[in-house]
């Protein structure tokens, strides 16, 4: 069994990757997936070994939604950008 002060590794890999997806462009959205499954796998780690790091899986989680909603958003105003400006120049 882990000693009850080590963190759980999916919970700081869910953040990293949770906060890689608010940034980075059409990958974010892979990102946030990804994201989101290293947090359910933390929380059940967690759950199960008593270590530390739910805090960190449930932000990497939230994180990794608002990634994905933001990426989503993006891709609709890019849609919606181009072809706006392709009905506008016929």
């Amino acid at each position: 069994m882990s000693e009850k002060n080590q963190t759980n590794n999916s919970s700081v890999i869910s953040l990293t990757v949770g906060i890689l997806s608010l940034f980075i462009p059409f990958i974010g959205l892979i990102l946030g997936i990804i994201g989101i499954i290293f947090s359910r796998k933390a929380v059940k780690q967690i759950n199960q070994t008593n270590e530390n790091g739910r805090g960190l899986a449930t932000a990497g989680l939230i994180c990794s939604i608002v990634g994905i909603i933001l990426q989503l958003l993006m891709v609709l105003g890019y849609v919606a950008f181009f072809s706006v400006s392709s009905y506008i120049t016929n």
